[in-house]
């Protein structure tokens, strides 16, 4: 590994426990992996019934004119419904939808979700912005691979919340269309529902490349890395988080239905 290429990993198989980790505790921003949180905040209001999926939302200009990634940004509707604006998030990291949910559900609850979740160093600092400069938080969202992995096998287990709002938010992540990073190297179809199966959430932004998720196969196996980086170093950065994804690759193992 690059010296100038900083991991924080973990990789947990949930039947026997069995881990593999590389400085899981060491906190980094994590770019849009953050949005998990928010997506947790909105799948708990749904299951709870304090908020409904076909709730119109007005997307603002501001959310609009932020840029990166996304679609709403650039097509002509201005409401969307609770729902829309969840899927935008999972599965093209939608910053203009980001922005519209954190109004909705606000930055403090989802603050209160990753505490009450007994996470004490991932968080979402801010939404998103176009540029950082004085005055605002440095980054969106930091974390470790640690928190982050006990947070998706509460979720993966069924036992984050409810039954109804960790089925949500695994549904949600299945729909990613980012397998760049990690699940690149993990032996699966993301365009079919038979053999192995990937629900995650992948982050980018300038020196960081980041990727949680939950894999079913014939284990389930959950993980989060996070690379951080000098300039130039973007390549080795991917590449390591690919050689995790191998490592996940093989504890997951072939799907259940396999008979190989």
């Amino acid at each position: 590994m690059s010296p100038a290429v900083r991991i924080g990993a973990m990789v947990r198989r949930l039947d026997d426990g069995r881990t593999l980790s590389a400085d899981p505790d060491l906190v980094l921003p994590l770019a849009s992996v953050g949005k998990v949180l928010l997506l947790g905040e909105v799948a708990r209001r749904l299951a709870d019934g304090t908020l409904a999926a076909g709730q119109p939302v007005e997307l603002l200009d501001a959310d609009r004119e932020v840029g990166g990634t996304g679609l709403l940004g650039q097509l002509s509707p201005r409401r969307w419904t609770v729902a829309d604006l969840a899927t935008a998030v999972a599965t093209v990291s939608d910053n203009a939808a980001t922005n519209a949910l954190l109004r909705l559900v606000t930055l403090d609850a989802v603050r209160d979700l990753a505490r009450d979740a007994g996470l004490r160093d991932t968080t979402v600092h801010d939404r998103i912005r176009a540029e950082r400069g004085p005055g605002v938080p440095e980054t969106f969202a930091t974390g470790t691979a640690g928190e982050l992995c006990a947070f998706l096998a509460a979720v993966a287990q069924g036992t984050w919340q409810s039954p109804q709002a960790c089925g949500l938010l695994r549904g949600w992540l299945a729909g990613n269309t980012d397998r760049t990073m990690v699940a690149d190297s993990i032996g699966h179809d993301p365009w079919s529902g038979d053999g192995v199966r990937v629900a995650n959430k992948t982050g980018t932004d300038t020196g960081v490349r980041a990727d949680t998720g939950i894999v079913s196969g014939r284990h389930t196996v959950v993980y989060a890395v996070i690379a951080a980086f000098a300039p130039g170093e973007e390549r080795a950065a991917v590449a390591e988080l690919r050689r995790w994804g191998a490592a996940v690759g093989r504890l997951a193992g072939a799907h259940r239905s396999d008979n190989s």
